[in-house]
């Protein structure tokens, strides 16, 4: 029984640890993006090399990030992989669906502006969002 306790609280501590780590990986992946999309402008006046190692720090803090969600999805439990796996599968064809169809409607001059990553990206984080409270719903 005590093996038991063990076995679940140390589960438990490594799954916070986890969660903590991706949480800390993904403000730094944000704040090194807001960094490379925003210092050439405000801070060093498009200087490239500066540019460039903006951009270079980010994809590097970006693999990190994508390590830390492996990590943590390897730490979840069988219910929670699924209900992980199932709402990025809905946040990636929603993602790939819509962002085909918007670039499609800008080409064949339906819309008159360009579309943006960024609605692209609103879009799936939401998915995403909806199909994780689904699955948890579901799970209950």
């Amino acid at each position: 029984m005590n093996e038991l306790k063990t076995n679940s609280s140390s589960w438990a501590a490594a799954s916070t640890r986890n969660t903590a780590r991706l949480r800390y990986w993904t403000i730094a992946w944000l704040a090194t993006t807001a960094l490379a999309a925003f210092g050439p402008k405000w801070v060093w006046d498009f200087d490239t090399l500066l540019t460039i190692l903006g951009v270079v720090i980010n994809l590097g803090v970006g693999f990190g990030m994508i390590v830390a969600t492996r990590n943590h999805l390897r730490g979840l439990d069988e219910m929670q992989q699924k209900i992980f796996l199932d709402a990025a599968a809905l946040s990636l064809g929603a993602g790939l669906v819509f962002g085909i169809g918007y670039e499609l409607l800008e080409d064949i001059k339906l819309i008159s502006f360009e579309p943006e990553i960024s609605h692209l990206l609103v879009l799936m984080s939401i998915t995403f969002i909806a199909g994780i409270i689904a699955g948890h719903r579901k799970y209950r």
